[in-house]
């Protein structure tokens, strides 16, 4: 009797495999890999593929094109940083704690020694593959700078900052965070900075930009 039952309840057909959502996480994590560390032009989609461990069948139905794989690989580490920074998070921060999340956010995406890689690649072939710069630029850059920019228009329209070209404060503000330590790293002079140097990055960064456009009571 007991074997029937255990019978009866025993799955039938296929196990269950993968669902799309997972199986595009491995291709995402698989094309990083693959465009650290030979280039762009070097990636091949079957190596991708590959590496994932699934069929090139199935990394064509799900990702058809080398550009929309790079797209996706960007917009993967993007999606990361804008739910650090949704409005539902910052909503319950006050000013200076919510600059303070926004630029370790920012920090820790653009920072990293993959986010440098792949700013390197961008750099270095986007003369031959000028998509490469169209899907960074869009999917990375303007993407976060609307974020950062939306946030601060927020602050202003709350009365805590006074800003005159909301534009101007996001791009200042960018740079005051990323640019030399970016640019240190790509070019050799120093390791993608840690954690620790990231955040005490950020608290100067945020003191220093809010002391210069803070709403005081008089």
């Amino acid at each position: 009797m007991r074997q029937n039952e255990n019978a009866a309840r025993r799955p039938r057909g296929r196990p269950q495999i993968r669902s799309d959502e997972e199986t595009r996480d491995l291709l995402v994590e698989a094309a990083a890999e693959e465009f650290q560390a030979n280039g762009y032009a070097a990636t091949c989609m079957g190596t991708v593929a590959q590496r994932a461990g699934i069929s090139t069948k199935t990394l064509y139905r799900l990702i058809p094109t080398k550009a929309e794989l790079f797209t996706t690989v960007v917009a993967a580490r993007i999606g990361r940083f804008m739910l650090e920074v949704d409005d539902g998070t910052l909503s319950g921060l006050e000013l200076t704690s919510g600059l303070q999340r926004i630029l370790i956010a920012l920090g820790t995406l653009t920072l990293s020694a993959e986010t440098i890689a792949l700013n390197r690649l961008v750099i270095g072939e986007c003369d031959r593959f000028p998509e490469l710069a169209s899907a960074f630029y869009e999917t990375a850059i303007v993407q976060v700078s609307a974020a950062i920019k939306n946030w601060l228009g927020r602050q202003c329209a709350l009365g805590l900052i006074a800003l005159s070209d909301l534009e101007a404060a996001t791009g200042m503000l960018r740079g005051m965070m990323i640019m030399d330590l970016q640019r240190a790293a790509m070019l050799g002079q120093r390791p993608a900075p840690s954690a620790d140097e990231i955040a005490e990055h950020a608290r100067s960064c945020a003191k220093i930009f809010l002391d210069g456009c803070r709403v005081t009571a008089r």
